[in-house]
């Protein structure tokens, strides 16, 4: 029951007919059309447009696919991979192919940026000065800091090529409309793939002081960079008064909020009664799968609880512990459901990939922790960050594959009916 109900709420926020759905009208007279999609939802997306325009009798002048995997064109466009959730060699070549595309673009042009989560890393390359170790080393250690993606973004796009609205300088004068695939609490659009059309109102002193509370070693060419921008204004991000800007505008085309939507009418197609939770799920993962368990114990039977937004996970820098954020939730939450029978929890991410592992995410009941005792130490595992080998021992681990969208994480959890 909880994978249908998770399959609900993905299939809810797929990207392709979210966008399908808010594209209207074409380019106008005699303009060249370019299609951009980045991101885990760029192939979807990049089909939808692709879609729109031939059935008004057009074709995308080029264009660019980079997501998670790619094994030939997509929709007719040129189509590259990245690397995620750590920009590497496939990141810096996508990066080099998204700017070789801007330098084409021109007066008169119109582009579509198709944008979903995972942009950050996909199509990540150091800005001048910082080295593509120091970059990767950089997005290891905040991945790791306990930070929301909105200030790990904050931080990741100010030494990132395309982050912080100089995509849209770099494509400008075309006219730059960006379609997102929200995967921000709050639909920050800063934030979403760390905001490469949207102007960054963030200064070198906000990074720095985000940076500073890391409690660990600023990589060296990091920290020569920010100070040149402390010390010269002028090479600050581009701020809302850029040109660049004037001729762009963004619209949100899915959101977390779709895929709650979507469980909560699924669950009173299976006879239950559903319960979203009024605020989004953020601060530590394992607080808030204790906190979940506990609020679903105390609700009546035939109840969905249901819940989205997205976790952290603060890890030493020295630990080796392998999982994700919705895992970590689920394993805290199974040691608070541990000898409570009936409710059943699953938190996932709604990508299909939780952390730098190949599960979304776990279901998790009351028998879960007693299982894992026998074979293994699941407290120490919980205190160790090794939720995915804890979940794994019991089966408990669910594995989707990329699912090809990305509006953050989903809990849900069920207490049967009598």
């Amino acid at each position: 029951m909880l994978v249908d109900l998770y399959w609900a709420g993905v299939h809810a926020a797929a990207p392709g007919p979210a966008l399908a759905g808010v594209l209207a009208g074409k380019p106008a007279p005699g303009a060249r059309l370019w299609i951009v999609a980045l991101g885990k939802a760029a192939r979807p997306m990049a089909e939808a447009a692709v879609a729109h325009l031939a059935d008004a009798g057009l074709r995308p002048a080029g264009g660019l696919v980079i997501a998670p995997e790619v094994s030939g064109p997509v929709a007719g466009l040129p189509a590259v991979a990245g690397d995620h959730p750590f920009p590497g060699a496939l990141s810096l070549k996508a990066a080099k192919a998204l700017g070789d595309l801007a330098g084409r673009t021109d007066e008169g042009d119109e582009v579509w940026v198709l944008l979903s989560g995972g942009a950050t890393s996909l199509a990540a390359a150091p800005v001048p000065g910082v080295s593509p170790e120091d970059l990767q080393a950089l997005y290891r250690g905040l991945l790791s800091s306990g930070l929301d993606i909105k200030a790990m973004n904050t931080v990741r796009k100010r030494f990132s090529r395309w982050g912080a609205g100089r995509l849209a300088v770099a494509l400008a004068p075309a006219k730059v409309r960006t379609y997102i695939v929200s995967d921000v609490i709050g639909d920050d659009v800063a934030a979403i793939g760390s905001g490469p059309c949207v102007a960054d109102e963030s200064r070198a002193s906000d990074v720095r002081h985000l940076l500073a509370g890391l409690g660990r070693t600023v990589p060296g060419s990091v920290e020569t960079y920010l100070g040149g921008v402390e010390q010269d204004p002028s090479l600050e991000t581009p701020k809302a008064a850029d040109p660049a800007f004037q001729n762009a505008d963004w619209r949100i085309v899915a959101s977390n909020r779709l895929t709650l939507d979507a469980v909560a009418d699924r669950a009173r197609e299976l006879g239950l009664e559903p319960k979203i939770l009024p605020e989004p799920l953020s601060g530590e993962a394992a607080g808030c799968g204790k906190a979940l368990a506990l609020a679903l114990m105390a609700e009546h039977p035939a109840t969905c609880l249901i819940a989205g937004g997205e976790t952290v996970v603060k890890i030493d820098p020295a630990g080796d512990g392998r999982g994700g954020r919705s895992q970590e939730l689920a394993l805290a939450a199974a040691r608070a459901l541990s000898g409570y029978p009936g409710a059943t929890l699953l938190a996932a991410g709604t990508d299909g990939r939780d952390g730098p592992t190949d599960a979304a995410g776990a279901v998790v009941d009351g028998a879960t922790w007693g299982e894992m005792a026998k074979q293994r130490h699941p407290q120490r595992d919980l205190d160790n960050h090794d939720s995915n080998l804890a979940l794994g021992s019991v089966g408990a681990l669910l594995v989707t594959g990329l699912t090809g969208t990305n509006v953050m994480d989903v809990v849900i959890g069920v207490v049967p009916a009598g």
